[in-house]
């Protein structure tokens, strides 16, 4: 998405006012992006020009990842504190019951969302929610590791290492099945957001109980999963599916915890195929 960042104050009702970055394209029905812990915005560039041609495309950094400073002290980063802090900033934005699309935490978020009826549609890639006590461990472990290597790294390092195929297999091969073809800036990019999010920690903390157990009556939803995702197996994909029995459960082939950079069409369609 070749558009600047721009950035929105939003002051909820009763709540302190925080700030959020974002970048909108295109006109149409708007479609608003959520990406996942320790990511940012970018993630969704692969897909954002294919979805623009015939909506509004809002992709948000969360408060605390990306650009978007972290939430005023005090307030929480659980589900329950976020969720109308999201529904704040689509008023602030001025759009009205969305489609969201959102990938792991940024799922998790848009099937609540969904529950809460704030949104038109949902498809949620890979959410977070549906895991065991032993596959959570297991993925907030790995997330760790990934945090505890980017900051390990000096950030020229990083740069040299994502010039690279191999490179870039090291940095980021846990969430894309396909990581050399992301680009060597892409790469660098994220990394450095992984290391610098304030919201990683306090994020991953208020998930230790979350568990996603509720239908979803009322939103058309898409659930899909990647079939060599490596942090949440696509086995959650048929407990999600019992959860929401009205969901469409897609399979995306070859593609990894975030999809959008393995295969940007297929995404594509499987979104253009909830929103209509």
């Amino acid at each position: 998405m070749a558009v600047p960042v721009s950035f929105a104050r939003v002051s909820p009702a009763g709540r302190p006012p925080f700030t959020v970055a974002y970048q909108r394209k295109g006109a149409g029905e708007p479609i608003v992006l959520l990406h996942g812990i320790g990511h940012h915005l970018q993630a969704w560039r692969p897909v954002c020009d294919l979805l623009a041609a015939s909506h509004e495309v809002i992709a948000l950094d969360l408060p605390g990842f990306g650009v978007s400073p972290a939430l005023p002290g005090g307030t929480s980063y659980a589900l329950a504190s976020v969720l109308p802090l999201l529904t704040a900033t689509f008023d602030e934005l001025g759009v009205e019951r969305p489609h969201v699309v959102g990938n792991s935490l940024g799922g998790l978020l848009a099937l609540e969302l969904g529950r809460a009826r704030a949104v038109r549609t949902v498809t949620a890639l890979s959410p977070a929610g549906f895991w065991t006590p032993a596959e959570r461990r297991y993925a907030f472990g790995l997330l760790r590791g990934m945090r505890a290597g980017a900051q390990a790294l000096p950030q020229p390092v990083v740069a040299a290492l994502a010039r690279s195929a191999a490179g870039r297999a090291s940095l980021t091969g846990s969430i894309y099945a396909h990581p050399g073809r992301r680009s060597a800036d892409a790469v660098a990019a994220e990394t450095r957001a992984l290391r610098e999010a304030p919201g990683f920690t306090p994020t991953l903390r208020a998930g230790r109980g979350v568990r996603f157990t509720a239908d979803v009556p009322d939103v058309p939803v898409t659930i899909a999963w990647g079939s060599r995702d490596r942090l949440l197996p696509r086995r959650q994909g048929v407990r999600a599916k019992y959860a929401i029995p009205g969901a469409r459960l897609v399979r995306l082939p070859g593609c990894g915890h975030v999809p959008m950079n393995d295969d940007p069409a297929l995404v594509t369609r499987v979104v253009l195929g909830t929103v209509g």
